[in-house]
């Protein structure tokens, strides 16, 4: 009998490859990014020290109090500019992207996009 893989899981096969071309330093942490059916979260990671220097997510009651939905294009837009000025905010200039499996399309590339307006370079 054929098995089908789930979605959940050719994404995080996705994710895995991409993980191999892609590593967040001191110089250039790594944006990740992670959505739920309800929430998204980004977090800025350097790789080789193992640590979250930036994070930000819809359900921190200052970013949930600005939206009117937290699983919408809008919402992933209003996240990428909150974690550009955190991340300006802890000195961090340059990121490297990780999009998490996900396609470049609609909340992840809203979120990039006013990553980059707020001043991340990436």
């Amino acid at each position: 009998m054929i098995k089908k893989a789930s979605r959940a899981e050719i994404r995080q096969n996705k994710h895995r490859r991409l993980r191999h071309h892609l590593n967040g330093t001191a110089a250039a942490p790594r944006l990740a990014v992670f959505r739920s059916n309800k929430h998204m979260y980004a977090q800025i990671i350097d790789d080789s020290e193992g640590k979250t220097l930036v994070s930000a997510s819809t359900l921190q009651k200052e970013v949930k109090a600005e939206l009117t939905n937290t699983d919408d294009v809008a919402a992933a837009a209003y996240l990428g500019t909150v974690i550009g000025k955190k991340a300006l905010e802890a000195g961090i200039e340059e990121v490297v992207f990780d999009r998490g499996g996900y396609i470049y399309h609609g909340k992840v590339k809203a979120l990039a996009d006013a990553a980059r307006e707020a001043g991340l370079k990436f």
